[in-house]
């Protein structure tokens, strides 16, 4: 899971004037006192919960729900969604364009984002994610049946997990190669004949005399720098998101048959959200 850097760099982040800060306040200090009180009470709401009902979670993700539609209103980004999120469990799979994704896709459905290990020590962001449930990847080949069991358990459990198969962020103008290897996880004895996979596309639109790329989150660009872009703006665009057909697992040969199926959905997506955009 490298970081993508693109053929042109981020461009630089804009000199922020008196007016900015006072909307950047405007718009953070609501999101922090958000978090404030539905994070601590998300964590306490877990512990009864674990108790009651073990893997499954009848309670909490609906406070993580109410945080991420109350964050994007917020923030100030619309959200445009067309098609419908399955029903019953499944996994879903989606481009990835900013960290905004986040906030995005778990107000429009309840979901357990799969991420990288690294992000586990991102600070706060960690810190949420751990609490929201999360799961947590990484490289080594002797954690891989671990993992794997954790998928298949969580999945079982009715759990809908997100993968994000790019491996890392980008500008939003494209689609890169979806890498194949998650959806070796799909294909286990106890998944196969059960599971379907939903792609999802993800297409942000620039506000008015923005340049394109405008909420892409990629090669070295900060985190605190773009939130406090984001949370300055003078106004937002929009946000497109299209569920796709759910794919059964059962139907694909294997895993890259899958995983390019699901790329050529979500890709079929963006390019009709761009030109709806143009």
């Amino acid at each position: 899971m490298s970081t993508w850097y693109g053929e042109a760099p981020p461009p630089p982040p804009r000199a922020l004037g008196a007016r900015d800060w006072l909307r950047a306040a405007r718009r953070g200090a609501p999101l922090l006192l958000l978090l404030a009180i539905c994070f601590p009470l998300l964590l306490l709401l877990r512990l009864p919960e674990r108790w009651l009902f073990g893997l499954t979670r009848p309670v909490t993700p609906y406070i993580t729900q109410f945080v991420c539609i109350s964050a994007c209103w917020l923030i100030g980004l619309p959200r445009r969604v067309s098609g419908q999120p399955m029903t019953g469990p499944g996994a879903y799979v989606s481009n990835h364009v900013s960290w905004l994704d986040i906030f995005v896709l778990n107000a429009c459905k309840r979901l357990y984002f799969v991420a990288k290990a690294e992000v586990r020590g991102w600070g706060g962001i960690g810190w949420l994610a751990r609490g929201t449930g999360t799961v947590f990847i990484n490289r080594r080949r002797g954690d891989a049946r671990a993992q794997q069991a954790v998928f298949e358990d969580r999945l079982i459990a009715g759990h809908n997990l997100l993968f994000f198969p790019e491996g890392t962020s980008t500008d939003g103008q494209r689609v890169l190669d979806f890498k194949s290897t998650l959806f070796s996880a799909f294909f286990t004895d106890r998944l196969r004949d059960v599971l379907q996979v939903q792609p999802v596309s993800l297409r942000y639109a620039a506000p008015t005399g923005a340049e394109a790329r405008y909420y892409g989150w990629w090669g070295d660009m900060e985190f605190g720098d773009n939130l406090l872009q984001i949370l300055a703006a003078p106004h937002h665009g929009a946000v497109c998101v299209t569920y796709h057909p759910p794919l059964r697992v059962a139907d694909s040969v294997d895993r890259k048959a899958l995983a390019r199926a699901c790329e050529t959905a979500v890709r079929s997506g963006v390019s009709e959200a761009a030109r709806s955009d143009g």
